[in-house]
């Protein structure tokens, strides 16, 4: 597990223990939501006083303090503990306080919602990809099943190459359908996380004595890179339609979806310079770049890397996003469609963190108790918001 892992893991347990009278909380035992329970958890996630409680839990995070017990039990180095204090605290309220509050607004009185449930055949995401070799085999990697060949092993949930160079580029494609998730682990050493939807084209192995570069065809990817001084100083690339990422060693997300024009590139630590067409533009830890494919524009703005990253650590992070938005990651996640009747429904903006194995049952009702949604109805693999 890596030290960030390891923050998060502890930031959890240092949060939930603002909230021993509500262990276990709503969200954390999907045992609560039977259908006995639900109209008294409705009621209690609806009111206001309930949720100005949890909200005011925030003011009793002592961000110093709740860093020193996290770095004197997992023995943070300094230079982790420069990049991370920082938003530790952040996301012991967002991962504990706000998962149990999903909101847009206090409703004077809790709105019962109608729910119509046809079939619900809509399941969380889980480790699956495809892999596609030279020779044009294709192999089925998922979770519980393992597999080896020559230079590549996978346990069904990582897969992993041999390091060892070569003169002779020989590419891959990894490919995650909707509803999945994989890790990969390249002949150099970098550690590759691709959420759902996504697609990478790489080396079997790099050649030591040129630019190690891999494509990002589509989809998102967290690139932790192996240095540049484990490779005779080779650099590393990360292509993408009219975008390239170099970095010397570092650690960036970068989201570059089919159905968007924006390419984001995130940089959690290290440095990393963007190239297109047009301009250059260097990324410092804790910076995002928005490059618009269409207006062929590059910019840049300080974010919180939490946010930007929470995919890999098994979360969503939403601050006033749009419900249209939100239904877009979450139907990549899911592997769903979401029809909105009620049009006027796409513009409702949220706060709040998902887990990323939690039941759409459980989403929809967090959604609904903070909203106009009047009724929903699941059908197979459909939601339709009404």
């Amino acid at each position: 597990m890596t030290n960030f892992n390891k923050i998060i893991t502890l930031s959890k347990q240092l949060a939930s223990s603002l909230l021993k009278e509500e262990k276990p909380t709503v969200l954390q035992n999907s045992d609560f939501f039977n259908d006995i329970e639900k109209k008294n958890i409705h009621k209690r996630l609806t009111s206001e006083s309930e949720i100005k409680k949890r909200l005011s839990l925030k003011n009793k995070i002592d961000k110093k303090a709740d860093w020193e017990k996290v770095k004197n039990r997992i023995g943070v180095e300094p230079s982790v503990r420069k990049l991370y204090w920082k938003y530790i605290a952040a996301a012991s309220v967002l991962i504990i306080v706000t998962l149990t509050v999903f909101t847009n607004k206090f409703n004077d009185e809790p709105q019962f919602v109608e729910s119509v449930i046809v079939n619900n055949q809509i399941e969380p995401g889980v480790e699956k990809a495809t892999l596609l070799l030279e020779s044009g085999e294709i192999i089925v990697l998922e979770k519980g099943k393992s597999f080896q060949k020559q230079n590549l092993t996978s346990d069904g949930e990582v897969l992993i190459y041999n390091n060892k160079s070569s003169h002779k580029l020989v590419y891959n494609y990894l490919t995650i359908p909707r509803g999945g998730q994989f890790q990969l682990t390249l002949s150099d050493g970098t550690k590759v996380w691709l959420n759902s939807e996504s697609q990478l084209k790489y080396p079997v192995s790099f050649n030591d004595s040129e630019t190690r570069q891999v494509e990002l065809v589509y989809g998102e990817a967290y690139f932790d890179v192996s240095p540049s001084t484990k490779h005779k100083g080779t650099s590393f690339k990360v292509y993408h339609n009219k975008q390239e990422v170099e970095v010397l060693g570092t650690e960036f997300n970068i989201k570059a979806y089919k159905d968007e024009n924006n390419i984001y590139t995130t940089l959690v630590e290290g440095k990393v310079a963007i190239n297109t067409e047009n301009e250059s533009k260097i990324l410092k830890p804790d910076e995002q770049s928005n490059y618009n494919t269409h207006l062929n524009t590059l910019q840049l703005k300080e974010v919180n890397v939490f946010r930007e990253v929470a995919w890999k650590y098994g979360a969503f992070s939403f601050k006033h996003k749009s419900l249209k938005e939100i239904m877009k990651v979450l139907s990549r996640w899911y592997d769903m469609e979401v029809i909105f009747e009620n049009q006027e429904l796409e513009d409702v903006t949220f706060n709040g963190v998902l887990y990323r194995n939690q039941p759409i049952e459980e989403v929809l009702l967090l959604i609904k108790s903070s909203s106009s949604i009047s009724a929903y109805e699941i059908n197979n693999k459909t939601i339709l918001l009404k």
